[in-house]
């Protein structure tokens, strides 16, 4: 096995590590948070989420670009007087923002919860974006290692100090609010300590590069846009849940969302390792590394949705209160079939050969239609149940849409794959929803089998193509 091939290993070992942490600390808040706190207070908590969901959308594209511009080279041969600069440049502009929106949100607000909110998110704002371009900067030069402590140590301490609040009794959505911003703070400093040679630099070698930092912003923008774009394309509906039905219903379907999305933390670490990776790759190559991976996903991933059964039930016996909403998983656990090869494959792909603007592109009809299939659904029908279908269908239409732009840019041929896959989501949508019983299980795994034989002559060679990478890179 070549360096190369020992290379990937050992970050996807530190990615897969962290994110496996991460997702059973993300399960267990996801499934003592809501049992404890009730359903008011877990509605304005997953508000505050869902808020600062999008204070990335504040740097403007600043890290997006530092990210595509560098990625792929040596961190030692990074200019770090450079990076000192724009780094506290960052700092200062995002406490100018965080202040003007302190100040406008006192004036325009007046429900108490929502005002803490705004406020708590500013906080977050400021910590989440400077502590972003440290985290790219680490990524794209591959030092996953070092993200990858960064991911874990935040997740862990946002873990203990929720078990600490509730252990003491506190019931306040508040507090959990607090021991989010308590993990991103001090994994901040552990962050600036990864890279003390870009932060604790000299003041006297500070410049301001107007430069660069526009650089920076006008090649990040898009794609910073893109990811916006992405967020809203969901957001846009569940803005709609919530100004059509009460926070406890949007906190029930927030529930729902964030078990869907569990399989998503390993996803995305995955993806952050491909990116300097493919970057370094002959673009030669390029075509026949994405059916390889695409074929090693896709069978996993739809090998899970079967797991939507045995969890229904047993999430409706820990979480009684919320059993009604539980039902809608049926619906949303094929996101993470879309997401997946989404986040992984084709966005990887298209940063990869710096198609932001096809990206953006994308992510743009989508939240065009998002934004018809919400008015339809939450205004006109208020019909819960086709608002949420409706981010199954939308990431669908995404990730298809994406994967034939992008095939023809590779010159390979995706049409029966996505085919298969439309198929296969249906049926574990249909027999999700129709059947509560395990006929439903036993009707998705023969349909799965049946997907697999039909296809075993492409999982073979890719599994065999993976042997060949790994021996010779």
């Amino acid at each position: 096995m070549n360096n190369k091939a020992i290379t990937f290993l050992k970050n996807f070992s530190y990615t897969l590590s962290s994110n496996l942490i991460s997702i059973i600390i993300s399960t267990m808040v996801i499934l003592i948070v809501p049992k404890l706190i009730g359903v008011e207070s877990y509605g304005y908590w997953q508000l505050y989420i869902f808020y600062s969901s999008y204070v990335g959308f504040l740097h403007f594209g600043w890290n997006d670009g530092i990210y595509l511009r560098y990625g792929g080279r040596e961190y030692q041969k990074l200019n770090k007087t450079l990076f000192f600069s724009q780094f506290w440049t960052l700092v200062f502009f995002q406490i100018i923002i965080g202040v003007i929106i302190f100040s406008f949100s006192a004036v325009f607000n007046d429900d108490s919860n929502k005002l803490v909110i705004i406020k708590m998110t500013v906080l977050c704002m400021l910590l989440v974006n400077v502590r972003l371009m440290l985290i790219y900067l680490l990524q794209c030069t591959n030092r996953i290692k070092e993200y990858a402590n960064i991911v874990l140590m935040e997740k862990v301490l946002y873990c203990i100090f929720i078990l600490l609040f509730l252990s003491a009794g506190v019931r306040l959505y508040q507090f959990l609010i607090v021991a989010d911003l308590i993990g991103k703070f001090l994994s901040l400093v552990y962050a600036a300590y990864c890279c003390r040679e870009i932060v604790f630099n000299g003041f006297s070698t500070f410049y301001f590069s107007l430069k660069e930092t526009v650089e920076n912003i006008a090649v990040g923008i898009k794609l910073m846009f893109a990811n916006i774009a992405s967020m809203l394309t969901i957001g846009i509906v569940r803005f709609g849940i919530e100004r059509g039905w009460d926070v406890g219903t949007f906190g029930k379907v927030s529930l729902t969302l964030s078990i869907s999305n569990l399989l998503m933390l390993f996803i995305n670490a995955v993806g952050i390792i491909m990116f300097p990776i493919l970057k370094r790759t002959n673009l030669e190559k390029l075509p026949q590394i994405y059916l390889t991976m695409k074929t090693i996903l896709m069978l996993p991933l739809l090998g899970l949705l079967v797991m939507y059964y045995p969890l229904k039930i047993i999430l409706i016996a820990w979480l009684p209160q919320y059993a009604d909403s539980l039902k809608f998983m049926a619906l949303l656990f094929p996101m993470c079939v879309y997401e997946g090869k989404m986040a992984l494959l084709i966005n990887t792909y298209l940063k990869t050969l710096r198609k932001e603007k096809l990206i953006l592109f994308i992510n743009l009809i989508s939240v065009f239609l998002s934004i018809i299939f919400t008015f339809m659904f939450t205004i006109l029908l208020k019909n819960l149940s086709l608002a949420i279908v409706t981010i199954v269908v939308l990431l669908a239409i995404r990730c298809i849409l994406a994967e034939v732009l992008l095939s023809k840019i590779l010159k390979i041929s995706v049409k029966k794959d996505v085919v298969f896959e439309i198929a296969m989501v249906l049926i574990f949508i249909l027999t999700g929803w129709l059947f509560t019983s395990w006929i439903g299980t036993v009707l998705y795994l023969v349909a799965y089998v049946i997907f697999v034989i039909i296809n075993r002559i492409d999982i073979k060679s890719s599994f065999s193509h993976i042997k060949i990478l790994l021996k010779n890179g």
